[in-house]
C-alpha cells in the first residue's frame, strides 16, 4: 500500500489535507471495525466518496476516532462491501495501523497477543 499520514490529533491540518482519490480529486473515506471475539479480521463498516466521505471523517473527528490518510489503502478498502472483512492484500497495512492505535490507547493488541514469530 502507499505511504500513509497519521492524523490522530491534527484536526486542523487534517481538514486541509483530507485523503484524495485519484479520480477527480474526490475524498474517499473508509471506516473499519475490529472485534476479535466476532471475527478474525477487521471489517468495513462505512465507506463513501465526496460528501459521504466528508461526513464519515467529521463523525470520526467528533468521536475521537483515529484517522489515517492513505489514498491507496482507501481505494482498496472502498471496493469492499459494508460488513465484509478486509481483503488479504490490505491485512499488513491495516494491522500496522491497528497496532499503532492499540499502543496509543495503552492497550495490548489482540492481533499480536504478545506472541513473536
Amino acid at each position: 500500500m502507499g505511504q500513509g499520514h497519521d492524523l490522530w490529533d491534527e484536526r486542523a491540518e487534517a481538514e486541509a489535507s483530507l485523503p484524495v482519490g485519484p479520480a477527480g480529486g474526490r475524498t474517499v473515506a473508509v471506516a473499519l471495525s475490529y472485534d476479535p471475539a466476532e471475527s478474525d479480521a477487521p471489517k468495513v463498516v462505512a465507506s463513501g466518496k465526496g460528501a459521504i466521505a466528508e461526513q464519515i471523517l467529521q463523525l470520526a473527528f467528533a468521536h475521537g476516532v483515529k484517522v489515517r490518510t492513505d489514498p491507496d489503502l482507501a481505494q482498496v478498502l472502498a471496493a469492499v462491501e459494508i460488513d465484509t472483512v478486509i481483503p488479504l492484500e490490505a491485512f499488513a497495512a491495516v494491522a500496522e495501523i491497528l497496532a499503532y492505535v492499540y499502543r496509543a490507547n495503552g492497550q495490548v493488541s489482540p492481533i499480536s497477543n504478545g506472541e513473536t514469530a
